[in-house]
């Protein structure tokens, strides 16, 4: 295995893990203190500060980025992704977003490689796939009979937007700083125009453990260290198996929401976390091997 393939593979696996630990943060602030927006302001606002000397040189409109692409960048890694998740989270539980998130996640990424970049699939990796999908229409159909089908259809929205700014990422030329930089300045820019409208009152209520919880949480391992790691891995890997790389996420969410956050795990949500990291597996490592 090459050393730029195993530096790939660990950073695809740390994002992996920080976007577990992001799933379940969010959702228990979502549903105990704190509210959609507040957290925007704490993922956003805080890394857009901490990497603001990362735009030295560089600027919010950097010149060999063409404009659709930073669009792209903004709209599917920065705020319009993160609301779409944290007003999710309030309807719906965590293994939703497990399987939601991060299952079609890879599943959007892998289509939207074949049908922009011209990438050709094996049948083992067509095989994964459609587990995924499998996965994601189990969880969904049973969604349909409880509140839980609006958290799960913003879930598929971020998703999307997600496997976007992976693709876009692609095509920036950017290194994972700049490109984390770049998506939460922005972001924090968007914040200052909607906050007016909107506020962040919660912010001044919350007990002050939840919110230097979120803060450490939302503003540095996820703001900061999760765009890197996994903007590091679409680098070393490719954009479709970077997405690829995250079947541990919807088990891992699943279990820790029932340990953790003490959230029930039905036996549809089993069935499709199953499916749906069997299949990120599969397609994943098939995609690895042929890139080995």
């Amino acid at each position: 295995m090459s050393r730029n393939l195993l530096l790939g593979l660990l950073a695809a696996l740390l994002a992996a893990l920080i976007g577990t630990g992001w799933q379940l943060v969010s959702r228990h602030g979502v549903t105990t203190s704190l509210g959609p927006i507040e957290l925007a302001v704490l993922r956003y606002g805080l890394p857009a500060l901490m990497l603001s000397p990362c735009l030295r040189g560089l600027g919010l409109l950097p010149a060999g980025v063409p404009r659709l692409v930073l669009l792209l960048l903004v709209a599917g890694g920065g705020l319009p992704f993160g609301l779409l998740v944290l007003s999710g989270a309030q309807f719906a539980p965590a293994a939703h977003i497990g399987v939601f998130l991060s299952g079609a996640m890879p599943l959007f990424a892998a289509l939207l490689a074949w049908r922009v970049e011209g990438e050709r699939f094996n049948a083992l990796r067509k095989a994964g796939l459609l587990l995924v999908a499998l996965g994601v229409a189990i969880l969904g159909s049973a969604g349909w009979g409880n509140a839980s089908w609006r958290g799960d259809l913003l879930f598929l929205l971020a998703a999307l937007a997600w496997a976007v700014y992976t693709l876009a990422f692609r095509r920036s030329g950017l290194t994972p700083w700049q490109g984390a930089a770049l998506v939460n300045a922005w972001s924090a820019l968007l914040l200052l125009l909607v906050l007016p409208w909107l506020g962040a009152p919660r912010l001044l209520t919350a007990p002050w453990p939840d919110l230097a919880f979120q803060v450490v949480w939302q503003g540095g391992i996820a703001g900061v260290l999760g765009l890197v790691t996994y903007t590091a891995a679409v680098v070393r890997l490719g954009a479709a198996r970077a997405a690829l790389s995250s079947a541990l996420v919807p088990p891992m969410t699943a279990l820790g929401a029932f340990w953790v956050l003490g959230e029930p795990l039905a036996a549809s949500s089993g069935l499709a976390v199953a499916l749906v990291a069997w299949g990120v597996a599969v397609a994943g490592l098939s995609g690895m091997a042929r890139r080995a």
